[in-house]
């Protein structure tokens, strides 16, 4: 099968190349570097800008499958410019599959596009699923880089449906924080705040954190592509998710952490405008459920976060022995 994989160079896109490598795929990464570092497997890189058609699409033509990952990380302030970046990025990106697609002689069979858990609202009443879920952006109160993320959630999501792409089926991926023990992801982050005595209770503790292993992840990708009854959104993310206070407690459970001091909403606020991001990463509920991975009976291997936890420590503290 051959895989096209849009901004395939980031980290959850090399975990999922290699992962489809490892199983015997050929996997064509597009990147906007011409230099995308080493390729995992049989991969290989092809340049693209994200923006115009090129000869990158040249590879969509014939191609199985093609996943859209691309977009600026959110990992930032939102600056003016960085809010016109995070969502040119992400419509531009997913405007030119989109394009590749429906000129090609032989479309792929499936496209799997990139979207986000964040679209739906923050709450702790009750989870969201894809039927009864509700979409952000209207909740009282709410901060407005709140409404802009899920501003360009829609955006991105409206692209792809907008795409006249008749001949392949289309699934955005809605996916939660995946946790992997790679350097530079969001587990390595909590992490490193819970080895430094740092990872306590963030403001209430209430807000639900949503998650999914990088294992189950890529094999809800790889169970996507095969399952042709499934499109549209989809929640990709582990069955329970969990409140901050919680999550926090068994990640230092996890690691053998005795101490975790808690964070007042306003020290969130000045340490994100320290390290030039925002709060809402931390501060925002979602409480998000995968209710159609369920349906059709995905099985996840990590279904728990204590566990989960205990597994990605033990691979962290290996990888970095390895390392050393």
């Amino acid at each position: 099968m051959k895989c096209v994989l849009a901004g395939g160079s980031g980290q959850i896109g090399t975990l999922l190349a290699r992962a489809l490598a490892r199983d015997g795929h050929e996997v064509v990464v597009l990147s906007r570097n011409s230099k995308t570092g080493e390729s995992p497997g049989p991969s290989r890189a092809v340049v693209w800008d994200a923006r115009t058609l090129g000869p990158w699409a040249d590879e969509v033509d014939g191609a199985d499958v093609v996943i859209n990952l691309a977009g600026r990380s959110v990992n930032c302030r939102y600056t003016p410019a960085n809010r016109r970046s995070i969502m040119d990025s992400r419509v531009d990106s997913t405007r030119m599959i989109g394009d590749a697609i429906a000129i090609a002689a032989s479309p792929p069979r499936v496209w799997l596009q990139s979207s986000t858990a964040t679209i739906y609202a923050h709450r702790f009443d009750s989870p969201n699923d894809e039927r009864s879920g509700i979409l952000g952006g209207q909740e009282t109160g709410a901060p407005d880089t709140w409404r802009f993320s899920i501003d360009v959630a829609r955006a991105w999501e409206r692209s792809l449906d907008e795409s006249q792409t008749p001949n392949t089926r289309k699934v955005a991926m809605r996916s939660a924080m995946v946790m992997s023990p790679d350097k530079g992801g969001i587990f390595e982050t909590l992490l490193t705040l819970t080895r430094r005595g740092l990872g306590g209770t963030a403001a209430s503790g209430r807000q639900y954190i949503s998650w999914i292993h990088h294992h189950d992840f890529t094999r809800a990708v790889r169970w996507l592509v095969e399952h042709d009854d499934v499109h549209g959104p989809v929640n990709i993310a582990a069955p329970n998710p969990l409140p901050n206070r919680d999550f926090m407690r068994e990640l230092r459970q996890a690691w053998g952490a005795r101490v975790g001091l808690p964070a007042t909403k306003l020290m969130l606020e000045a340490g994100a405008l320290l390290l030039r991001t925002e709060s809402e990463l931390v501060l925002k509920s979602r409480r998000v459920t995968p209710g159609l991975l369920l349906e059709h009976g995905f099985h996840f291997d990590h279904p728990h976060w204590s566990t989960a936890a205990r597994q990605l420590c033990q691979d962290w503290r290996r990888n970095h022995r390895t390392t050393s």
